[in-house]
């Protein structure tokens, strides 16, 4: 049977969370990839000037093996969504694995299921996690069981890459590196909390199009 991979979509999603895992998990052999949403149809990401058509809904895709939830501003509101919460409880209740990029961890967190385990998110969102029961880390990638949880938005690639090695092998993913050339060499050294000068830091959390909760 092929690998049943289903990543979830929602209004205003930040559109490389979805994407990034998309390009990597694509390109494994024997697998299934949909996209799918409590209400298919029309996507818009948090910029608005991107969408993405969901063709399938929640009952269309009740069991992955598989699970990918992106984060992004809209995620407060698919928070708030039964359907959704339910749909990952049920799913997560018989996946091989059940994954996160940037945000969407707080979606996991909402359907119970970072409770006592470690996790992350966007950097901006990490304390957010506790209301959860999770212990939050800065860590890009997080693996707790079958839960695997990624920093923000570019870390789901590597997440994805992570994950691509434990479907399949570490040949394949590497391979899957290798065909999107994933070879960061980024021109500034700031892109974690860690690296990146204070008044970076605080220009990006006063920011409100960053605003996570």
């Amino acid at each position: 049977m092929p690998i049943d991979i289903a990543i979830l979509l929602f209004d205003q999603l930040t559109a490389l969370d979805a994407v990034g895992p998309y390009e990597v998990l694509r390109g494994l052999p024997d697998s299934e990839l949909r996209v799918v949403a409590a209400d298919p149809g029309v996507k818009r990401t948090d910029h608005g000037a991107l969408a993405i058509q969901v063709e399938h809904s929640l009952a269309d895709v009740p069991a992955p093996d598989v699970i990918v939830v992106p984060g992004g501003p809209g995620e407060a509101e698919a928070r708030k969504d039964d359907r959704v919460l339910d749909w990952l409880r049920r799913a997560d209740a018989t996946s091989t694995w059940t994954t996160s990029v940037c945000t969407g961890s707080l979606l996991l967190g909402a359907a119970g299921l970072l409770q006592g385990k470690r996790a992350t998110s966007h950097w901006t969102a990490l304390d957010a996690l506790r209301q959860f029961g999770a212990e939050p880390t800065e860590e890009r990638v997080v693996v707790e069981g079958k839960i695997v949880t990624a920093a923000g938005v570019s870390s789901g690639i590597d997440m994805a890459l992570w994950l691509a090695a434990q479907l399949a092998d570490e040949t394949v993913a590497q391979a899957i590196q290798l065909a999107i050339e994933y070879d960061p060499q980024p021109p500034f050294d700031s892109g974690s909390t860690a690296k990146a000068a204070p008044e970076i830091v605080e220009l990006l959390r006063a920011d409100s199009r960053f605003a996570t909760t």
